[in-house]
């Protein structure tokens, strides 16, 4: 099979930490075996995904179990930070559209259109458990705590989804407020699970915040 070289994508790659830096680079890396060595590679790209069995060091399972337990929920800044959400099944369903029909040479951008800044993600996640738990006089908004921000953290995030929509046919299956509300109900429903890594070490926190109170030690 002939493979022509890849023009390069829309948006420049303009990576602001290490840790962007490393995904940016294995992007660079098989591209640059396709090139080299014909190696067939289809490249995607895809937004801050979320629902069952995510490690809970994230964003959103750490706002709902720390809200579970009564811990304070830290939110970097002032929560304005943007980003653009994704259910892990509807990731995993564009995958797999894009494995049987993409092209090789090609990157594909996969998102559901759903930006949303970390505060107003947190606060629904506390509306959502308020609501399950009943309660009318205390909200879990209270535990809400503002941290200093990291280092090399971008404000925004997103993707356009337009190639895979329009090539594909593809489309999400639920919008945010659906999964997040179904999100919290499995966190909440499978408390055994995810007990057992607390039990093992892990303490719901940042993982970030730990390693740079270490390193700064």
């Amino acid at each position: 099979m002939a493979i022509s070289a890849t023009p390069a994508p829309s948006s420049p790659y303009r990576p602001s930490s290490p840790y962007a830096a490393s995904k940016a680079a294995s992007d660079h890396l098989a591209r640059a075996w396709q090139r080299t060595y014909g190696l067939p590679v289809i490249v995607t790209n895809t937004c801050n995904n979320y629902g069952p069995y995510q490690f809970p060091e994230k964003l959103i399972p750490l706002a709902i179990l720390r809200a579970r337990l009564g811990k304070s929920i830290p939110l970097y800044g002032d929560g304005s930070n943007v980003r653009d959400w994704i259910h892990v099944d509807d990731h995993a369903d564009a995958l797999i559209t894009v494995l049987k029909r993409g092209r090789v040479g090609e990157t594909y951008a996969i998102s559901a259109n759903e930006t949303h800044n970390n505060r107003t993600v947190v606060e629904g996640i506390c509306d959502a458990i308020d609501a399950i738990a009943g309660s009318t006089e205390t909200s879990a908004r209270r535990l809400i705590e503002f941290v200093a921000d990291r280092p090399g953290h971008d404000y925004r995030y997103a993707l356009d989804p337009a190639k895979v929509m329009h090539e594909f046919g593809w489309r999400p299956s639920r919008s945010f407020a659906d999964g997040l509300k179904q999100t919290v109900d499995w966190y909440l429903a499978n408390e055994a699970w995810w007990r057992d890594i607390l039990a093992g070490g892990y303490d719901a926190e940042r993982l970030g915040l730990q390693a740079r109170t270490a390193a700064a030690r």
